[in-house]
């Protein structure tokens, strides 16, 4: 039987649509600026969220690594959340190649950092301190949609002090969706209040690779002798970014779906004792497992085909490989262990993907 692949929204294959969008891609060679279908995607994701340029980059690591090396210099320093992808989650790729020094702040539940703290941590213009430069942020944050006097207080405080502003946005079309209407105007009303935003395709909308790093002319300008500075340069990468075009083309309204499918299934294991629903507001369920069964619980999911990960907490991720036959099938597993009574200690090959 086919898996029930819920680690990640990444696990998503190319659709029969996507694939045939990409075969039938005009290609050139990106490295010279002459791959056409790179650069209708560059231009249509410049212009949905607002910016002056767009440069696709090979991923979202790559996206936030180099907006942040664009925006700062060796020995400045970038403000962000203590769980923040970028200063977790991506290899301290800032500091170790672009030597720009992490201030990292604590978050709230939902991913938001105080006002108070970031004013606090900005450091005076004095030899003794790196230099603050950035501000970065996230949005969604595991799964948390960030809300829009949160995102307009921090950026107006930012620019008051002189900082620019970054938003890591892997999911943003998902907090988009989030915010009811019509997704596009959500995206801007977000992206307007950033310098540079990183969008990830390969998440949520389904294309098999690829990013977006989008800003202003001069910081692309910059970006792109970064990209090739860290081996990002491609060339026939035409192919990809038409299965992003298609993406952005088909499957951004389509987002609201894996949201409804996330509801269903975190009212499932919300019914089921033993288990806490931490969050499903978009895509994303995290679930607590209690008595120390969650490592237990995963393996049996693996063996009943349902796959998931379980580094902070059970994390359950919908997306349009998924249908309501795979979420009910997951529930059936999950339900199915507790009743079985079985015992923690379990090995488990679950890991967390983002």
């Amino acid at each position: 039987m086919t898996p029930v692949d819920l680690r990640s929204d990444t696990v998503t294959q190319p659709t029969p649509a996507m694939r045939e969008a990409m075969m039938a891609a005009p290609l050139g060679d990106d490295v010279f600026g002459d791959d056409p279908s790179v650069n209708a995607l560059q231009a249509k994701i410049a212009a949905l969220t607002g910016k002056e340029a767009a440069l696709f980059m090979s991923s979202g690591t790559q996206s936030n690594l180099c907006g942040m090396m664009a925006h700062c210099g060796r020995g400045d320093e970038y403000i962000v959340g203590q769980n923040a992808h970028t200063y977790r989650y991506e290899g301290g790729g800032a500091a170790v190649l672009g030597s720009i020094q992490p201030q990292p702040l604590a978050q709230d539940a939902q991913g938001r950092l105080k006002a108070s703290d970031v004013e606090a941590a900005i450091k005076p213009d004095d030899p003794h301190f790196a230099r603050t430069r950035l501000l970065c942020l996230e949005n969604t944050w595991n799964g948390h949609p960030m809300p829009d006097d949160y995102l307009r207080e921090l950026t107006d405080l930012a620019r008051r002090h002189g900082l620019a502003t970054h938003l890591d946005g892997a999911r943003v079309f998902n907090a988009a969706v989030a915010r009811g209407g019509d997704p596009f105007v959500a995206l801007r009303g977000i992206t307007d209040l950033f310098d540079s935003v990183s969008v990830c395709f390969s998440k949520g909308l389904g294309a098999p690779v690829g990013s977006a790093l989008c800003g202003s002319r001069a910081l692309i300008d910059s970006a792109r002798r970064l990209r090739k500075m860290v081996g990002g340069g491609l060339r026939q990468a035409g192919l990809l970014a038409a299965a992003a075009s298609h993406a952005l083309d088909h499957h951004v309204r389509r987002l609201a779906d894996d949201h409804a499918l996330a509801q269903r299934l975190a009212q499932g294991l919300g019914a089921i004792d033993g288990l806490t629903v931490r969050s499903a507001q978009t895509n994303i369920v995290f679930v607590d497992v209690a008595d120390g069964r969650g490592p237990a619980l995963l393996a049996h999911l693996e063996s009943q085909g349902v796959l998931a990960t379980g580094l902070i907490g059970l994390r359950f991720v919908t997306h349009l490989d998924v249908d309501a036959a795979g979420v009910d099938r997951a529930l059936a597993a999950v339900r199915g262990f507790f009743e079985q009574g079985a015992t923690a200690g379990t090995a488990t090959r679950g890991r967390a993907v983002y």
